[in-house]
């Protein structure tokens, strides 16, 4: 055992972790710490072996997140990349000029991982619901509802308007959120609606592809 030890404080003194230390010499880490718990030479190096483990780590986590973002970048760049390809197939079909203008009007472009329309005219919302599942291919459980009303008006009732003007499901309504404000019993009887895709930053790479190749075709026809 004292050969152990010393060869351990051999080890130690070279800088190497009771992990180390454990494994070239088969002695319990809990015997090490009795060694050399008290001595302040060995504390030196735990310290300095603390200091340069938090250092690699910080080295691996700022690779890993680099990796994590080039390859998110790379993600975006490919769907960005499809809209162009797809653009020239789209540009003549009337929905998918609808939607783009839509949603450059009315949709949220700064919301960056959700492709989302507020408006107060079913029309809209129903015209938008048509081309996220007619042109960008979207399924229903992956479009939702959620309406803005005021205390006085009825959940169902707004509910159900919406859902018979746009021809969206009842089951694709989330909470309806209700506004509390000085005027509760403000105008918009059927409320604000939203409608909006989950999972959906792929889509909002497309649009917005969509939206700047759409205003300079429009810009490039205007000037014929």
């Amino acid at each position: 055992m004292r050969n152990d030890y010393h060869l351990a404080v051999k080890l130690r003194k070279k800088g190497a972790s009771y992990g180390k230390i454990s494994k070239e010499l088969g002695i319990p880490k809990s015997t090490m710490h009795y060694w050399f718990k008290d001595l302040k030479w060995s504390n030196v190096i735990k310290k300095e072996l603390t200091e340069k483990a938090v250092r690699v780590s910080r080295r691996r986590m700022r690779k890993i997140a680099k990796a994590n973002k080039d390859r998110w970048a790379k993600w975006r760049a490919n769907f960005r990349l499809m809209a162009v390809k797809e653009f020239p197939k789209l540009k003549n079909k009337q929905l998918f000029t609808s939607g783009i203008m839509l949603y450059w009007g009315e949709g949220d472009q700064n919301l960056k991982n959700e492709v989302r329309l507020t408006n107060t005219d079913s029309r809209i919302i129903s015209l938008f619901y048509g081309f996220l599942k007619n042109i960008c291919g979207i399924n229903n459980e992956d479009i939702y509802i959620y309406l803005i009303i005021y205390p006085d008006l009825s959940d169902e009732k707004c509910k159900n308007f919406w859902s018979i003007k746009t021809g969206i499901a009842l089951n694709q309504f989330n909470k309806t959120q209700i506004i509390y404000g000085r005027h509760p019993t403000k105008r918009l009887e059927n409320g604000i609606c939203t409608i909006r895709v989950r999972r959906s930053r792929w889509l909002k790479e497309k649009i917005l592809v969509w939206v700047n190749m759409m205003s300079k075709e429009l810009t490039k026809k205007m000037r014929v």
